[in-house]
């Protein structure tokens, strides 16, 4: 394959990950008495045994920094009629929260309606590239059984069994 330039790449890239089918959350922590948010698409279940997730965080993000301060973050998995709430945490600015019904539950932003969330504590983190991958121990869960909403090919939509 001939050389590609690194734009040329990086779009390559970024066109094949948007091909791959993801869930999305936005993921919690507090600032103070002000929650703050961001949608990701980058999370996962790790262990059963201790229960824990990780999800992947911009070294720049407000939220990493909040969390890591926290030791403390909330996970708030979104179901397929949330992709309002992904949109609205996904864009920039201090008032994700505006006309969002939310509670602090186990010290961390909990989002109501959502179908799945999480409450965990920092257990470790790892810098790899332009991110932070931060590791939780969950220490609270609820969990609802409605479809959820997945991100693919730049656009909302859900899971259909086949």
């Amino acid at each position: 394959m001939p050389h590609l330039q690194l734009d040329e790449f990086a779009a390559r890239f970024r066109d094949a990950m948007a091909a791959v089918c993801t869930p999305v959350a936005v993921i919690t922590a507090m600032d103070g008495e002000r929650p703050h948010g961001t949608t990701v698409s980058a999370f996962s279940s790790l262990s059963m045994s201790p229960p824990s997730v990780l999800v992947s965080l911009d070294r720049g993000s407000d939220l990493l920094a909040l969390a890591l301060e926290s030791r403390t973050f909330g996970m708030n998995v979104l179901g397929r009629e949330q992709s309002i709430l992904a949109a609205q945490f996904a864009r920039k600015g201090k008032d994700k929260f505006q006309d969002v019904l939310w509670s602090v539950d186990h010290t961390v932003p909990r989002i109501a309606d959502v179908p799945h969330w999480i409450a965990a504590e920092v257990m470790e983190t790892v810098e790899i590239a332009d991110h932070t991958v931060v590791f939780g121990r969950v220490v609270a869960v609820q969990s609802e059984a409605i479809p959820p909403l997945t991100y693919h090919s730049r656009g909302f939509g859900t899971h259909a069994a086949i």
